[in-house]
């Protein structure tokens, strides 16, 4: 995999790898992965917004079983990649942890996921799977989340159009 520069000037700049780099499993294989999640998610009842809402009541507690037996097989699934050193076959990616700052931003954004989720009962990824086992009313939450998508991506260009064009001090 190679990375390319493009030079400007005096400085060069690094771009991201070429999507055309991964591999032509990768694609289908996330839909595999997406679809096997929605199985399980609908196999769960996760992607019932009243078994969701009940969890959040404090009134049924399976969501905490699902959740951590899902976090235990990624963090040690995860764990045996990252020690191995090698890459991922799809992507050609090494697996390494890519830490994020807790800005602003982070603690906004998971406000409002909270708020969403504790609103409707239901997240991103089971909202999906609730279209699959015919809660069409979940239309509305999902409608919602790509009018969020999109806001936050408009504000995101706006306010970096904003920095660009402020004079450095």
């Amino acid at each position: 995999m190679s990375n390319s520069t493009a030079t400007t000037g005096s400085t060069a700049t690094k771009k991201a790898p070429e999507d055309h780099d991964q591999s032509p499993w990768f694609l289908p294989l996330v839909f595999v992965g997406g679809f096997i999640f929605g199985i399980g998610l609908a196999l769960s009842q996760m992607a019932r917004p009243e078994v969701v809402l009940s969890f959040l009541q404090f009134t049924d507690f399976g969501l905490i079983f699902v959740m951590g037996g899902a976090a235990a097989v990624v963090s040690g699934i995860f764990f045996v990649a990252s020690a191995s050193g090698r890459s991922a076959p799809l992507s050609g990616r090494r697996y390494t942890r890519r830490l994020k700052s807790m800005d602003r931003d982070v603690m906004v954004g998971g406000g409002i996921f909270g708020v969403g989720w504790g609103l409707s009962g239901i997240c991103p990824g089971a909202a999906y799977a609730s279209l699959g086992i015919g809660n069409v009313v979940i239309l509305y939450g999902v409608a919602g989340m790509f009018v969020g998508a999109y806001l936050q991506g408009y504000l995101r260009e706006v306010r970096a159009g904003t920095a660009a064009t402020q004079p450095a001090d």
